[in-house]
């Protein structure tokens, strides 16, 4: 077989190892899902869709695209539905990325774009975090003649932290307009901060480079589904159409997501179990000699010392978590909030492992 060298180099996915031991279940604290669980209204859509799953979806997904665009003043043709965020990430780089270009990112951010963008043969070129957050100006200064893409992470993952208006704006008037800025906001609904950067404004206006990365996974609760969406200029739309699958997003997760975007209740509370979640980690974490990195997600990121070692140990005691070293973290681990009893419980596992 003829493989490519630059995939074939690539770590092979390795799902998560079931738990051993005494513990009769694992509590799951390493993907950031919605410990809420869903909408109760999209879960009654889901079954309400059960015994028409023998169609084929919507390939355009327009009355999901439809509601998106509603919900903040654009058209239809100024969104793009995916399999999961993931696969928009994989779309934008198969359109955009071919050997020989390079992509622009953090060091220490989500690792699908190091992955993505290595998949498509590009150079993946990564700079330092500053202070857990992006640092523009030292990845504005990195922009180079073959930098065909920029990926930010706002709230960043896996550390939380955020970058504000002021400066998203200067980096978005150092970058070209020939290279495209992919605004990941996966987890834009949980941000506190009052100068947090609003870019629906520029895509309102016209602005073709910039593309605004969401999903349904995370503060809706829908990650079972896979389901991202992606606001961007409808030029940009159209030509990511051109590499999308047929049928990429499935008839229960179109009518699912519709009818969570019509439930605010479940929205508000589900970020306010986040914001008291983060306090209560905060707290107990300092409690306990360490120090959380702030942030505005659900999850909370801090250094253990050896990250490979507590996870281990957490897990003898029935808590997944996420080791950062393979983030380009070392040292961090990164735990999504659970509900409350699954909390209390993990600070004690916590203490446990760390006086072990």
């Amino acid at each position: 077989m003829h493989y490519k060298e630059h995939i074939q180099s690539l770590p092979a996915y390795k799902p998560a190892k079931l738990v051993s031991g005494p513990s009769a279940e694992l509590v799951k604290l390493s993907s950031n899902e919605n410990p809420l669980g869903p909408s109760p209204k999209a879960i009654a859509a889901f079954q309400a869709i059960a015994g028409e799953i023998h169609r084929y979806p919507d390939a355009g997904a327009l009355a999901l695209r439809s509601a998106l665009g509603a919900k903040v003043g654009l058209g239809p043709e100024h969104v793009i539905c995916s399999n999961g965020s993931d696969e928009l990430l994989l779309l934008i780089c198969l359109g955009l990325l071919g050997e020989g270009d390079e992509a622009l990112m953090a060091s220490g951010t989500f690792i699908s774009y190091l992955i993505r963008s290595r998949e498509l043969g590009a150079r993946a070129v990564q700079v330092p975090l500053r202070n857990h957050s992006h640092d523009l100006p030292a990845m504005a200064a990195a922009l180079r003649e073959r930098t065909r893409v920029v990926f930010v992470c706002n709230p960043n993952n896996p550390t939380g932290a955020t970058v504000g208006a002021a400066e998203v704006q200067a980096f978005l008037a150092a970058v070209p307009d020939d290279v495209l800025i992919v605004m990941d906001e996966a987890y834009v609904e949980f941000a506190t901060r009052t100068d947090y950067p609003d870019l629906l404004p520029e895509l309102r206006a016209g602005r073709k480079n910039v593309i605004l990365l969401r999903t349904f996974a995370k503060i809706h609760g829908l990650a079972g589904l896979r389901l991202g969406y992606g606001y961007a200029h409808p030029e940009l739309i159209g030509y990511l159409d051109r590499v999308r699958p047929v049928f990429n997003v499935s008839l229960p997760a179109q009518v699912a997501g519709i009818a969570a975007l019509d439930d605010d209740e479940h929205l508000e509370r589900s970020r306010a179990h986040a914001i008291a979640s983060r306090a209560f980690f905060e707290h107990r974490l300092r409690g306990l000699g360490l120090k959380p990195i702030a942030g505005e997600t659900n999850f909370v990121a801090f250094a253990v010392g050896d990250d490979a070692a507590v996870t281990a140990g957490l897990r003898e005691r029935g808590f997944a978590v996420t080791p950062l070293a393979g983030w380009g973290l070392p040292g961090l681990i990164r735990v999504s909030f659970g509900t409350e009893e699954q909390n209390e419980r993990f600070i004690a596992a916590l203490q446990s492992t760390l006086e072990a």
